[in-house]
């Protein structure tokens, strides 16, 4: 892995503490890690990658996804439907994946992400058929090349207990914390740089026991790692949690062990004030999927307010079944225009949302070694180009980011290593597995 000048740079955005932006600024990467930034770096012995007219920023982090979904994008009879319902029409349909299935839908699911600039990405897969493991994904990770914090999610409760999902793709308690245990021994990376960890993720309060909550908070303490799952995300959530348990989810979640700085909660669309205080107050980090809670017309979550009370607060593209896209820089920018339909036009700038999807997704994911360019930071970058169509006349570059774009990025590293090149994803043969990926869809509508 060659050391990497990026020279030239019209801005750097660094999201340092300062949120510095510096004007015609190179980045110096050795080893993986940001050695320097600033004018005029040495570019003796390096690999010199030019960014005249463009923005060099953090890479995107995404806090929420489902990758498994992208093959079951735009399936006829959920297109229209609340989230339980929507639900309902595609378990059937998943039910029939297998470990191919999982391992090609999540190649392009992170081949998305990376030509959007997104260098690290979350996972949440709770369900298991047909032999399917975590394991399928940490792979396609792996070859992609992008930072991976999957969770081993999971269903416990199905029809037949009262539960939304078909009993044919729940799993016994016992056997869900087993592999729990099998997959943070395995593949979880605590260092710095680390390019997998790994998280445990009970679907959600109305897909779990009680006890699988309050065990797998229990065995994640254990282990040190994180938690996820989701939460408050529309008004059929709320009903389920205020008739099953008697309370609110934010209740729901503190009884059990679900706050603190190593948990972060999906959605929260419908977290009332008291929530919000007890999330600031514990630490509890929050995935904002604003394109899905279009989709699904669960709402606009309270990001201002939640932004103001002091919560951590990420982008997650959610999955491509919800979505149905898989661009984070397009999630930051619905996130902002979200704000201002429901606060008005200053509820919520172009940095700060450019802020939520790197610096603040490094906080909710627990990364202290990603989420700005400074020295000692692993060297996870995105490079814009502006000289294109869609931010012809710009006169701001970085707001333009958001504001009008690019959605699609120009060069891409990770840990110092160049995933994406004009434009082009390096690490895999894209067309090929999409070819791939378009048999296998054909193969489930069948």
């Amino acid at each position: 892995m060659p050391d990497i000048l990026i020279r030239n740079a019209d801005v750097v955005a660094t999201m340092d503490a300062r949120r510095s932006e510096l004007r015609g600024a190179d980045v110096l990467i050795r080893g993986g890690i940001i050695a320097g930034v600033g004018p005029s770096l040495s570019d003796e012995g390096v690999e010199v990658i030019e960014a005249r007219g463009c923005v060099v920023t953090p890479g995107l982090v995404n806090t929420h996804h489902h990758l498994y979904q992208t093959l079951t994008r735009a399936v006829p009879g959920g297109q229209d439907s609340l989230l339980f319902g929507w639900l309902k029409t595609l378990y059937p349909i998943w039910a029939r994946f297998g470990p191919e299935e999982m391992f090609v839908s999540a190649q392009v699911g992170l081949a998305e992400l990376a030509l959007s600039g997104c260098t690290l990405t979350s996972d949440h897969l709770y369900l298991f058929p047909n032999g399917a493991r975590l394991d399928d994904t940490i792979a396609a990770a792996g070859e992609v090349g992008l930072r991976f914090h999957p969770t081993r999610g999971a269903m416990s409760i199905g029809e037949s207990a009262g539960g939304l999902p078909p009993d044919s793709l729940v799993e016994t308690e016992t056997a869900i914390l087993e592999d729990m245990i099998r997959v943070v021994d395995r593949f979880h990376d605590p260092r710095p740089g680390a390019m997998v960890r790994v998280g445990l993720a009970p679907c959600s309060p109305f897909s779990v026991s009680r006890e699988l909550m309050r065990d797998s908070a229990l065995l994640a303490r254990d282990k040190r790692v994180m938690l996820h799952t989701h939460l408050a995300e529309n008004d059929e959530d709320i009903a389920y949690s205020l008739e099953r348990f008697g309370c609110r989810p934010g209740q729901y979640a503190q009884d059990l062990g679900w706050t603190g700085a190593d948990v972060w909660h999906a959605h929260c669309v419908k977290l009332d004030g008291s929530e919000i205080e007890l999330f600031n107050r514990s630490r509890t980090g929050i995935s904002h999927c604003p394109c899905s809670n279009c989709r699904l017309g669960s709402g606009i979550a309270p990001i201002r307010a939640m932004r103001d009370a002091g919560c951590r607060v990420g982008l997650g593209v959610d999955g491509s079944a919800s979505n149905d896209a898989g661009n984070l820089i397009s999630e930051a920018r619905m996130a902002m225009l979200l704000q201002r339909v429901a606060r008005g036009a200053d509820a919520m700038g172009a940095r700060e949302a450019l802020e939520i999807a790197t610096l603040g997704g490094a906080q909710v994911l627990g990364r202290d070694d990603l989420g700005s360019v400074e020295p000692g930071k692993r060297a996870d970058l995105a490079i814009w180009d502006l000289r294109g169509v869609e931010a012809a006349g710009a006169w701001d570059p970085v707001a333009a980011l958001i504001l009008c774009g690019p959605s699609r990025v120009r060069d891409l590293i990770v840990e110092g290593r160049q995933i994406v090149r004009d434009g082009q994803l390096i690490t895999l043969d894209l067309p090929r597995l999409l070819e791939q990926q378009r048999r296998l869809a054909v193969r489930l509508a069948g």
